[in-house]
């Protein structure tokens, strides 16, 4: 019966996603991040609903008389290509054992990016990055609920070994997309302002945080901190943000569980600590990896055929093929397997979407009326700095969600400016110097027209 609603459910939406590319994007997105699929337990389980969205989405997008452009014309979506250019350059010069599963991965790699760019290419006003933004949270937010409550009803006895499937199989990866997501839930919550919304997104937080730590991933645990941080540091009520937290933490500390408590207590022993001791050694083999192969690196994924070579003295289970051979390491990993100049091009998207947000931040400050614009740069900036801190620990270079977060971070920067630029919806506050802008009868008309605020976030 599952198989049978969900199906039915997707075959229903996808002539919309054909008239309407827009939904294709947002069906495709909520398919990609909470897997419903994967809920189903028959012939649905194993469909390709996503490849189907995808197909239907693009057909309609290029049958449409009044399109706009593909992608918008950004340095940030020509980054994009470039990378996935280098990328495909390590493939065919360094091709692996197992070639068809490098170019099957780097043909996934290359619908991410095609996701991003479209979605910069569809997303058009506040109310679809709304929409899409909040299924991307609650996506993920099901799954931190539903183990949460799960965590509570177990006291947390029993890790979670694996996620639900997708970019979130593995559990590192998938404490990392709950990571994120947790900035996602709380700056959505506190700018929601009918009561129930309010309650249920704020609900979710805690939860997906104890979801988080029921992973066991270390890597996880710091990046939810520095997401947590981030949205401490920037908190309107920062004194008692902090107060409350100091207090949170011992709290937390004792009613962990024993097991879970030592694996976080490691974090401090690494010295003694042989997991600590595997990421170094792998990162001084990523290191001579990409020293040696500059440009174009090891090829993708291909740092696990090529460890043993550039590690001059192999461990005993090294040698006997009992270690799995990752870079531990994002930034490393794709210094390795792709070439310094893709390692640049891959910060530049992290310090791009970091400017973005910074930038929109300050200019907000400045005008009335923008609070949905600094509550979403606070959004975008704390789930930012949990992937740039669990990507420091966690082999995800190309994680799904942070090439797609890039972009929605994208949107966001160019509407918020377009936004903050009319004087009639949001005036600069006394005092704030800023430039002389004219106030045309034609924007008086466009504000007129507005009738009420629109509501990014409601009450914004």
């Amino acid at each position: 019966m599952r198989d049978l609603i969900f199906t039915f459910a997707l075959l229903s939406l996808l002539p919309v996603s054909f008239l309407r590319p827009y939904i294709g994007m947002v069906v495709f997105s909520w398919l990609a991040y909470m897997r419903p699929q994967d809920l189903t337990w028959g012939f649905a389980k194993g469909g390709r609903w996503s490849f189907y969205v995808a197909i239907v989405m693009f057909l309609g997008y290029l049958v449409q008389k009044r399109r706009g452009p593909l992608f918008v014309s950004d340095p940030r979506c020509y980054v994009f290509v470039a990378l996935t250019l280098l990328v495909g350059a390590g493939v065919l010069f360094n091709p692996i054992e197992k070639a068809d599963v490098q170019i099957g991965r780097y043909v996934e790699f290359v619908k991410i990016v095609a996701i991003g760019l479209f979605t910069t290419g569809v997303v058009r006003n506040r109310e679809q990055l709304r929409l899409l933004v909040w299924v991307i949270a609650l996506s993920f937010g099901f799954y931190g609920v539903k183990n949460g409550i799960w965590g509570i009803a177990t006291l947390a006895q029993k890790p979670i070994l694996r996620g639900p499937g997708g970019l979130m199989l593995d559990n590192n990866d998938f404490s990392l997309a709950l990571s994120m997501a947790i900035p996602m839930l709380w700056c959505i919550g506190t700018a929601e302002k009918r009561l129930v919304l309010r309650r249920a997104f704020l609900v979710c937080v805690p939860l997906t945080m104890l979801t988080v730590l029921m992973t066991h991933s270390r890597g996880g645990l710091l990046a939810m901190c520095a997401g947590l941080g981030v949205l401490v540091w920037r908190s309107r009520h920062r004194m008692t943000a902090v107060a409350l937290t100091l207090l949170a933490i011992p709290v937390a500390v004792v009613l962990m569980p024993g097991d879970m408590r030592e694996r976080f207590a490691s974090i401090a022993d690494y010295e003694n600590d042989g997991s600590a001791h595997a990421r170094f050694r792998s990162w001084g083999a990523a290191i001579r990896m990409a020293a040696d192969n500059p440009w174009i690196g090891v090829g993708m994924y291909g740092f696990r055929s090529r460890y043993l070579d550039y590690q001059p003295e192999p461990t005993p289970s090294e040698l006997g093929g009992k270690d799995i051979f990752v870079a531990h390491n994002s930034y490393l990993q794709i210094w390795a397997e792709c070439g310094t100049p893709a390692l640049l091009l891959y910060l530049s998207l992290i310090a791009a979407s970091l400017v973005t947000v910074w930038r929109v931040r300050k200019e907000a400050r400045r005008h009335f009326r923008a609070s949905w614009i600094i509550d979403y740069a606070t959004m975008f900036e704390a789930s930012i700095a949990a992937f740039i801190i669990g990507s420091a620990f966690l082999n995800r270079a190309h994680f799904d969600l942070f090439y797609h977060w890039v972009a929605i971070i994208l949107i966001f920067g160019r509407m918020a400016h377009s936004d903050l630029e009319d004087p009639i919806r949001h005036p600069l506050k006394p005092g704030q110097e800023g430039p002389v802008v004219e106030v045309t009868p034609r924007a008086m008309g466009r504000a007129s027209s507005l009738g009420r605020r629109p509501s990014f976030a409601r009450g914004s």
